[in-house]
């Protein structure tokens, strides 16, 4: 029962990420977890669902970036400079195709990235 109820959990906060992502416009990419998510485009929203759904079941995966998981719950607009630095530099670590995984990984464990590193990890991700 606790398995299903955080599994729910889990699925409402990726559908609102995707939700939130979309709604930004066209010119923002949809952030998705490695694999065939990678060919999804962001006009096909039944490949996007899908694939939001595989993620939304499949482990967390960590990047090295532990740490970073004192960040959960916080909004993207009140990190200091120091602490974007800090994800700035496990970010800067990867190779840009694991960016995109990268950011499924932090919204799976509730942690918005800062807002001052938002334009790099969109351009790493081709954005």
């Amino acid at each position: 029962m606790f398995i299903l109820i955080v599994s729910i959990i889990v699925l409402g906060v990726v559908v609102a990420v995707v939700s939130k992502l979309m709604s930004r416009g066209e010119d923002a990419p949809v952030v998705m977890a490695e694999g065939d998510c990678a060919s999804c485009s962001g006009d096909n929203s039944r490949c996007v669902h899908d694939c939001m759904m595989e993620a939304a079941v499949s482990d967390v995966v960590y990047y090295d970036d532990e740490e970073l998981d004192e960040y959960a719950g916080r909004p993207e607009d009140k990190y200091t400079e120091a602490e974007a630095d800090r994800f700035r530099e496990v970010m800067l670590t990867m190779r840009p195709d694991e960016v995109a995984g990268w950011c499924v990984s932090l919204s799976r464990r509730g942690i918005t990235p800062p807002e001052q590193i938002r334009d790099e990890m969109l351009m790493l991700m081709g954005g």
